[in-house]
């Protein structure tokens, strides 16, 4: 399989370093600084992209992709406005786009055990759900795209609550999330319950960016030869 890199920051080289021990093909690595050596590319230069890079470029990306109907996995976040429209002219096209807010498949799991507690807790109303999300320092949205997803799960369950809020913004009828940024963080979340009696957490955390990248990797074998748009869900069969 030939992997074009859009993005080549830290998540970029683990993806590098597994594809190449499966015996993939790194094609391209893209970064702001070389941008311009996408004029040259040619369909069939690469399989599958793999975009990992920030709110401000992923969009112009996606878009590269599906002008030369590049398959492509994205995970990069904060961008998540305009979803709608590129998932939108993907399908008109027949394009393939993949998109995860988190592809570690221990977060895919925990996104079920979240959809599960929301449906649970809604009836007890003595318990008030809350967010908590720390991340490294040079992640630059807030909150987490995980944390949203977790968020919007929850309020699927809690109908009562006026959508998610940043802490401190966060007003009483939102669903709080306090975003912390910390050096060498690769990403904890927990999902509160907060009663007068006693609490109900859950928690997970990741030990290293491997579990992303793997994750992504997988998405980027599954999508090639797909039409259509696509999340870890479809992936994984849940």
């Amino acid at each position: 399989m030939k992997i074009m890199l859009l993005g080549y920051g830290k998540m970029g080289k683990t993806i590098e370093t597994i594809a190449l021990a499966k015996g993939y093909t790194i094609t391209h690595r893209i970064t702001i600084d070389n941008r311009h050596e996408l004029d040259d590319y040619r369909p069939g230069d690469a399989d599958v992209a793999i975009e990992f890079t920030s709110p401000e470029s992923a969009v112009a990306n996606l878009e590269f992709c599906l002008r030369n109907q590049l398959p492509v996995v994205c995970g990069t976040t904060g961008w998540l406005a305009h979803f709608e429209d590129i998932s939108r002219r993907f399908r008109e096209a027949n394009g393939a786009l993949f998109y995860a807010s988190n592809y570690s498949i221990g977060v895919n799991i925990f996104f079920e055990l979240n959809r599960l507690l929301a449906q649970w807790m809604v009836a007890h109303q003595a318990y008030k759900p809350a967010i908590t999300e720390i991340h490294h320092t040079e992640k630059k949205d807030a909150p987490s795209g995980t944390a949203i997803t977790l968020a919007e799960d929850i309020l699927a369950a809690y109908k009562q609550l006026q959508g998610w809020g940043l802490v401190p913004q966060a007003s009483d009828n939102q669903l709080p999330i306090t975003a912390i940024r910390e050096p060498h963080v690769p990403g904890t979340h927990t999902i509160r319950y907060d009663s007068p009696i006693d609490t109900i957490e859950v928690t997970h955390t990741a030990h290293s960016r491997e579990g992303f990248a793997r994750g992504a990797l997988q998405a980027a074998e599954w999508i090639v030869g797909k039409k259509g748009v696509f999340g870890m869900k479809d992936m994984l069969a849940f």
